[in-house]
């Protein structure tokens, strides 16, 4: 473990609060100091719920650490039991309550409660957050289901839905529409919205729907191997994703594929005229696996972009992310650092990036729009509004995400247009403060010989910009202006050249374009 400003997961006891928290009738124990109890913020706050997540704590303190914390567990645990009365509970340790080595799960199953208490062992320092709400849903369905009889038509389970999920609810409702068109209909949904009892019907599925494997895939094997349940390997992100994921589901139910496609835009939006601005426009992608592989697709094959970099944090995913970059012919950035990130990101100075909350500020920093496409995410990312990420609308959600940071291709051409303009100048303050715009000082050129001379004498390895280079530097569109300077300064130590002209700086495009 190491001290962070931010972080990509937390540890592993927040993936099992994911879970339960997406749940109904399920409650979960949790043995953590007092500086552990932090569920309400997470869930109340940034996903905006309406209710407590199901989280009890023993809350220990310092002065409890010479006494019998184990019986304070076991007293919390009767507490909580007769108090919310749920179907099933889990029980578990924070990341400091394993510290002390009480035991909570084995303490667990000697208590006859007359419900299922399932025992999480998580090992906070080793694992992290994704595979807290794996293995959290992996033991619960191991607990309940059980093989029954199939349900008598086609039916599937969507499974991986978790609390603090990218657009998880929305994405629900676009996959079921998917199957309903090709007469299938959805027998569970878990962990989102399911009880304990729904757990114990998913054996009457025909199949399982992979929605998210971050948090669903051990679960998927376990009832490929003990219910008798394929599972899909396709998300459906994206267009072409939505087709072949229509196609798997044809082959596996035994059905005809039926793709109503009726509602989707996205593919005429992406090819009209105004849309080619977006050809070629440079993207690093980082987040979650799951849906770094789905939008590296849909940046290169539908949006037009191209891919200069991708990564993912989860390290459980690395030989997939690994393999996709291979195919992309970049180098894959499997990293939990924040700080490496943001130095792939300023070295590669793409024109935009597609990235977590993280990404979004790290965007900021350097000047570089960002479209947020991965959890982890800010409570403006979890909107009132329908925005799926998954099906058709999806596909029409994505393209306006992907668009709305880039200047469009008509605005670029008026801005370079109207650089000069008292109003819109790069000085300027934005035009809708109105009376805040400055108006443009007009100076007299200097000869190159005067301006030469009066710049005082570099520093060695010290670079300067002659004016009238830096006015031409400012005519670069903003998102690569960055670049074009680095590589300019770099030219010039190369070539020992330590004042900066337009002269130098078209010398060394023409170097770079080679």
């Amino acid at each position: 473990m190491k001290l962070t400003v931010w972080t990509y997961e937390g540890p592993p006891h927040v993936g099992a609060m994911r879970v339960a928290t997406a749940m109904k009738g399920l409650h979960y124990v949790l043995h953590a100091p007092q500086g552990d109890t932090y569920a309400d913020l997470l869930f109340t706050m940034i996903e905006r719920r309406n209710h407590r997540p199901p989280v009890s704590y023993t809350t220990f303190q310092a002065r409890d650490l010479g006494e019998d914390t184990a019986n304070l567990f076991k007293t919390s645990l009767h507490d909580a039991f007769d108090r919310f009365k749920p179907q099933a509970m889990i029980v578990g340790s924070s990341c400091t309550a394993e510290l002390i080595q009480d035991d909570p799960e084995g303490m667990a199953a000697t208590m006859d409660l007359g419900i299922p208490v399932i025992p999480l062992e998580l090992p906070s320092y080793q694992r992290k957050e994704n595979f807290g709400s794996d293995e959290t849903f992996y033991q619960i369905v191991k607990a309940i289901a059980r093989p029954i009889e199939r349900t008598a038509h086609v039916s599937a389970n969507l499974i991986g839905p978790v609390g603090l999920g990218f657009r998880h609810r929305d994405d629900i409702v676009e996959v079921t529409a998917l199957l309903e068109e090709m007469g299938i209909s959805v027998n569970v949904v878990a962990p989102m919205g399911a009880a304990p009892a729904d757990i114990a019907r998913m054996g009457a599925a025909h199949f399982n729907v992979l929605m998210y494997p971050e948090h669903a895939e051990t679960a998927a094997r376990w009832m490929e191997k003990n219910l008798g349940q394929p599972f899909t390997k396709t998300v459906p992100i994206g267009v072409g994703a939505t087709r072949d994921f229509i196609a798997e589901v044809a082959g596996i139910a035994g059905v005809q594929p039926k793709a109503d496609d009726a509602r989707l835009r996205m593919p005429w939006y992406s090819q009209s005229v105004d849309s080619t601005y977006l050809t070629g426009k440079r993207v690093f992608l980082f987040g979650d696996a799951t849906h770094v592989k789905a939008m590296a697709r849909v940046a290169r094959d539908e949006m037009g972009f191209e891919v200069v970099g991708l990564g993912c944090y989860n390290r459980e995913f690395a030989r997939e992310i690994r393999k996709l970059a291979k195919e992309f012919g970049v180098e894959a950035l499997i990293s939990d650092d924040y700080l490496e990130v943001e130095k792939a990101i300023e070295d590669l100075a793409p024109e935009m990036i597609l990235g977590t909350q993280m990404e979004r500020h790290i965007g900021k920093r350097l000047g570089i729009p960002c479209a947020v496409i991965s959890a982890p995410v800010h409570v403006q990312d979890f909107p009132a509004r329908y925005s799926p990420q998954m099906g058709w609308e999806g596909a029409n959600v994505i393209f306006d995400t992907l668009v709305h940071p880039l200047v469009m291709g008509l605005e670029e051409h008026l801005l370079h247009m109207f650089r000069e303009d008292f109003e819109f100048h790069d000085d300027a303050g934005a035009s809708h403060h109105g009376g805040a715009a400055k108006a443009r000082t007009v100076e007299a050129e200097p000869e190159a010989d005067q301006e030469a001379a009066a710049v005082a004498a570099p520093a060695e390895g010290e670079i300067v910009w002659l004016s009238a280079a830096e006015k031409e530097l400012k005519k670069i569109p903003f998102f690569v202006r960055g670049k074009a300077k680095r590589n300019t300064e770099k030219f010039a130590l190369e070539k020992g050249v330590h004042e900066i002209s337009v002269e130098t700086l078209y010398e060394a495009k023409a170097h770079y374009a080679r």
